[in-house]
């Protein structure tokens, strides 16, 4: 590159040297990572043994169950070592690739470095206030008569927030590490076989996704088996299995925490310096997107792999931990009130079901193939429609081993066909998330009508492209809502008709019917998963073709790639916020079971005619509004300091665009990450401070005026108008920024005037205006939804 910027000869660019800047001056990797690397092959190989070994020994003093969980864990992790090898055996392609390649992956894992040390200070800080919450709080009946005491209850809850948060953070750093090196692989072979990118892509995103699924399955099974040995579950005089699950709280806070500060920091990292490239770049300079004189284009193409795969493993690794411990939780109260003698095949149902998730997802990961002709997407074939036949093949397994996994894990002589009940339960669930895909993919995939008639509306101006994009979002909200509302009532339904009763003759299977449709919703998310890692891969690819002026033919590749990934990213999204919204009713429930249990008095309905509990609805409503009006604003400000450092550069360097200068791609990249560790403070520390506060100071009101559930009332309400408000906002935001993205993406391909023409420009601002909708504030949300109810669950007690 540097002979192009000097000469501005713009020949082919394999026949010059181009060298990009390094960002690295020390290793990046997590401490564990490199501890690890420094130790013996043979220590290391005897050190795995011995982790196994004790591993399958609580296991098997625990249950078979969680045996067969283990099993199929470390099947799926070395099926994931099957996929990084052969993604790593493909080429990287000509070096000006390979230093472009270098360049990102040097500023994601600096970031990430930076970001995860903030997150893990400000864990320390939270785990300690836990430690100093349990200390001083009442305890519940079950564990006075079990003796657990508050000094053990402080301790494993903390030890468990711990873990939860490090699998989180492992599960993210996993995520950008694969999408890092698959990037220019994908690259490389789109220059020979279309079919080819996209099986690298996928296969890179399927080792994320076998990762992040088997870790939070393990990680929750190992955390329970512990419990269960250590406290000496079931035996005379201590803790019932029943009770279990509810230790397994912290576990889902830590990886809550750690998820929504990463969906937050990355987020803002890429749509910083995401808008600040295009606005420049495309509407100022009229140079192309990911084009080598933009100095922003290097920030943009790490934040990719910040927001899109680090953090967005971290967010399913909590969607999928905390939907497993609130079934648990459920399923456990459930089998107690009925008195079944064996309640382990209830509390381990969801392990069961998402250790079949690995499996099946691997077969619909495999379908994929690449084909023997070249062009064979480009012309005849669309990567939406292999992408969706290989879930289709999912869906089909998920269907057979679900209702296997009922069968087995769920039959139960006291209602024979309970089992069949809550087998139906699942396949609603399995039909909500292929039915929320489908609907996103309408709604976002410029093959459909919506996203056509938003491009149409870019051809009237800019305005008339905000309005439609904004129609579009409000409308985008009814189908789904409709589809959960229709899951949520049926599965109630289900659940309570299916025979299983209380001491007393009452139906009481509705909320683990919810349960069980939950999990039969996220009984993919491996494949999903992959399909939303698919999405950044390809976007870096893109980026490093534009970068090293491939032929043409190539980067038309990239794009078709690029637009599915777009619509793979927005449907994820849905789905993700379609589980989010049936797993906060589930620990909404179980919120109330646990006030209930500390308060030791029925805590059955909130009243909103009272003024306070009202008062919090309204609340946990302005809770939502305003922490998506931070997060908005936060990418705002970020961008605003790209967009002026990329302008200086353009007037200071004016042979940039001559390729005579080259541009100071490190001064973006370090704008942008110091700009977004800032900026993601404020709206974090606000999910996390609001509930806590509210609840406290309503208690102290409620002990003055002589209502003492007043706090946990609050609360409750709190929570529930904060998770019906965040799915619709959630909704809104991500579905309008897909579809403004995809109405840009439609406009490139050639339709109503093509790149650079006036209808191209209104798009362009429109896709700018929603990249903080869906890539900040929209993913954002559904993870504050489901951490507001972890959180809420760990400090009940404080409530009362």
């Amino acid at each position: 590159m540097d002979i192009m910027m000097e000469t501005g000869d713009l020949g082919p660019y394999k026949e010059r040297v181009r060298t990009f800047p390094s960002m690295r001056n020390k290793s990046y990797s997590p401490l564990i990572f490199r501890v690890l690397k420094r130790m013996n092959s043979r220590v290391l190989f005897l050190l795995l043994l011995l982790v196994l070994g004790v591993i399958f020994y609580m296991g098997a003093s625990t249950s078979p169950i969680i045996v067969f969980v283990f099993a199929v864990c470390i099947v799926s992790f070395i099926f994931s070592i099957y996929l990084t090898k052969w993604v790593l055996s493909k080429d990287e392609g000509p070096p000006e690739m390979v230093e472009i390649s270098d360049a990102i992956r040097d500023g994601a894992e600096g970031f990430f470095s930076t970001q995860y040390g903030t997150i893990s200070k400000m864990a320390l800080l939270l785990g300690l206030v836990i430690f100093s919450i349990y200390m001083f709080r009442s305890t519940s009946p079950q564990q006075e008569s079990s003796g657990l005491g508050r000094a053990t209850s402080a301790y494993i809850t903390v030890v468990a927030f711990f873990l939860g948060a490090l699998c989180s953070g492992i599960a993210g750093y996993v995520g950008m590490w694969v999408s890092v090196r698959a990037n220019v692989r994908v690259s490389s072979a789109a220059r020979r076989s279309a079919r080819e990118a996209l099986q690298i892509a996928v296969r890179a995103g399927g080792f994320s996704a076998m990762i992040v699924v088997g870790m939070a399955v393990l990680g929750v099974a190992v955390l329970y088996s512990t419990f269960y040995v250590l406290l000496g579950v079931d035996t005379p005089g201590e803790m019932k299995v029943n009770d279990l699950p509810l230790l397994l709280v912290g576990y889902g806070f830590g990886a809550s925490f750690v998820a929504l500060f990463a969906q937050l920091g990355g987020g803002i990292y890429t749509k910083a310096a995401d808008v600040g490239a295009d606005l420049v770049g495309k509407v100022e300079q009229g140079i192309p997107e990911d084009d080598p004189r933009n100095p922003a284009v290097i920030a943009d193409l790490v934040g990719d792999n910040v927001g899109d795969c680090a953090a967005r493993g971290a967010d399913l690794f909590e969607s999928i931990a905390a939907e497993i411990i609130s079934a648990m939780i459920l399923g456990g109260t459930m089998a107690q009130k009925c008195k079944i003698e064996d309640p382990s095949g209830f509390i381990l149902f969801p392990l069961v079901v998402h250790s079949f998730d690995l499996l099946i997802s691997s077969v619909g990961i495999l379908s994929i193939r690449s084909t023997r002709d070249p062009g064979v997407i480009g012309s005849r074939e669309d990567p939406m429609a292999i992408l969706q036949k290989g879930y289709s093949i999912t869906i089909v397994l998920a269907v057979l081993t679900f209702g296997l996994s009922t069968r087995w894990m769920l039959y139960t002589e006291q209602a024979p066909s309970a089992w069949l009940n809550f087998a139906l339960c699942g396949l609603v669930g399995i039909l909500t998330a292929y039915a929320f895909v489908m609907i996103t993919k309408y709604y976002t995939d410029y093959q459909h009508q919506p996203v056509r008639t938003l491009a149409l509306a870019s051809s009237t101006g800019h305005g008339t492209n905000i309005i439609a994009g904004i129609s579009l979002g409000l409308e985008s909200t009814a189908l789904p809502v409709l589809v959960i509302s229709v899951a949520i009532v049926s599965a109630f339904w289900l659940g309570q008709t299916s025979g299983l009763v209380d001491e007393f003759g009452n139906p009481i299977g509705g909320l683990f019917g919810t349960a069980v449709a939950t999990m039969g919703m996220l009984s993919t998310a491996a494949y999903v998963l992959t399909m939303d890692m698919f999405g950044p891969i390809a976007d870096n690819a893109g980026g490093i073709v534009e970068m090293s002026l491939q032929p043409e033919s190539v980067r038309e590749i990239t794009d078709l790639l690029d637009a599915v990934g777009n619509t793979t990213k927005a449907t994820t999204k849905g789905f993700a916020i379609g589980s989010a919204a049936l797993a906060s009713f589930l620990l909404f429930s179980a919120y109330m079971d646990e006030v209930a249990t500390f308060a030791r008095v029925p805590f059955n309905q909130v009243d909103i005619a009272i003024p306070e509990v009202f008062v919090g609805g309204l609340l946990g409503s302005m809770l939502i509004f305003l922490f998506s009006a931070w997060a908005c604003a936060a990418v705002g400000r970020s961008a605003q300091e790209v967009v002026n450092e990329v302008r200086r550069q353009f007037i200071e360097r004016p042979g940039i665009m001559d390729y005579k200068e080259k541009p100071d791609y490190g001064r973006c990249v370090s704008i942008v990450a110091s700009a977004s560790l800032r900026e993601m403070i404020k709206p974090g520390a606000l999910a996390i401070i609001s509930p806590i506060a509210v609840g406290f100071v309503f208690r102290v009101l409620g002990h003055y005026t002589g209502h003492p559930l007043l706090g946990a009332k609050v609360v409750a309400s709190m929570l529930m108008f904060a998770t019906v408000s965040g799915i619709l906002m959630a909704l809104f935001l991500n579905t309008a920024g897909g579809a403004w993205d995809n109405a840009k993406k439609y406009i490139e391909t050639g339709a109503l005037g093509g790149k650079g023409s006036d209808c191209h420009k209104a798009a362009v601002t429109g896709d700018t205006v929603g990249d903080p909708f869906k890539d900040t504030a929209g993913p954002s949300l559904h993870v504050l939804i489901k951490m507001l109810a972890t959180i809420t669950l760990v400090m009940a007690p404080i409530f009362l």
